[in-house]
């Protein structure tokens, strides 16, 4: 829902450029390859609103929308529930309105020798662990910085999905690893920025307007 960008409008609803942010992100799949099957999960009190922004920005990429859960987990699991279990599958986060062709090709590729891929950023600055009321610093070289598209096999990903909830799930890669599948990270994109306070919003619309990103 978006509560640090301190507004009434769901984050991923907010207007980037002429277009709500999900729309963006839907339409880098469609781009990729326009026989995507994509699936937009949604609270379902936010649905009726998302389909009135639809009309109104005359947003006609094809794509099924899924009512979603309590916690990301259980709307992940509903979307997945409605998909057949063949190919790959990328789980997107919706206010990550810039995922390149590159990134978004290069984890399906990898995916398809590996079984996943999940896109990861070096960390640039120090950072240290807080401990109590001290701290003390981390090797940066040993950290990345997880993204999303993560693709997965599809077989594989609905198995993971249906052991159940733990609050130790941070993202679908954790849901996957739980089950005892190593991870393949791949190289992720600084650009992939994901909306999540205001200044995420100005960062996103510079881009789209150096990029010349148009979402249909």
């Amino acid at each position: 829902m978006g509560s640090r960008m301190n507004s009434v409008i769901p984050k991923q609803f907010m207007e980037l450029e002429g277009k709500a942010v999900l729309m963006y992100a839907v339409n880098a799949f469609y781009c990729y390859d326009n026989a995507v099957r994509i699936t937009v999960v949604l609270p379902a009190d936010l649905i009726i609103g998302w389909k009135s922004l639809c009309t109104r920005y005359d947003f006609s990429i094809p794509h099924i929308v899924v009512g979603g859960g309590e916690k990301r987990y259980f709307s992940v699991k509903n979307a997945l529930d409605t998909i057949p279990p063949e190919g790959l599958t990328a789980i997107h986060d919706g206010v990550r309105p810039l995922a390149g062709q590159a990134l978004i090709g290069r984890a399906f590729d990898s995916a398809s020798v590996h079984g996943n891929a999940v896109p990861a950023t070096r960390v640039n600055d120090s950072v240290r662990m807080l401990a109590g009321s001290s701290s003390h610093p981390l090797d940066r070289s040993m950290l990345r910085l997880i993204q999303t598209p993560q693709v997965f096999d599809t077989v594989m990903i609905k198995k993971a999905y249906s052991m159940g909830y733990n609050d130790s799930f941070t993202d679908d890669a954790s849901v996957l690893e739980a089950g005892g599948v190593k991870i393949n990270l791949i190289e992720g994109d600084p650009f992939n920025v994901k909306i999540t306070y205001p200044e995420d919003l100005f960062i996103a619309e510079t881009l789209i307007r150096q990029r010349g990103i148009q979402a249909r």
